[in-house]
């Protein structure tokens, strides 16, 4: 068994138990990942970050097919940064996870 197999096997453990669901424009079925949405992070005194956009980092498996455009729905509370995306971009990380680069739909 080679090293990506053993990720794999981590990967699914990890998303079965942590992830979120989102639904992507066109797929019937509901794709797991991990939700960021840098503004709800929690603030330590008066410290300012630049503000990056939300992403849901899927794996790559999942990401084939997307493109600019479609519509990313996170299934959270919309406090929690819940709601509907547009997919800004793809950015790979070469560890066989994908982000998706979101914007708020308006």
């Amino acid at each position: 068994m080679g090293i990506r197999d053993l990720v794999a096997d981590i990967d699914s453990v990890i998303f079965d138990v942590l992830s979120d669901t989102g639904h992507i424009e066109g797929r019937a079925e509901a794709v797991l990942g991990m939700f960021s949405a840098p503004w709800k992070q929690p603030q330590i005194g008066r410290l300012n970050t630049g503000l990056r956009e939300p992403h849901f980092v899927v794996r790559v498996a999942d990401s084939d097919g997307l493109k600019k455009g479609l519509r990313v729905t996170i299934d959270l509370p919309e406090l929690d940064g819940g709601g509907d995306y547009d997919l800004l971009q793809l950015e790979p990380s070469g560890d066989g996870l994908v982000s998706l680069i979101l914007r708020k739909r308006a």
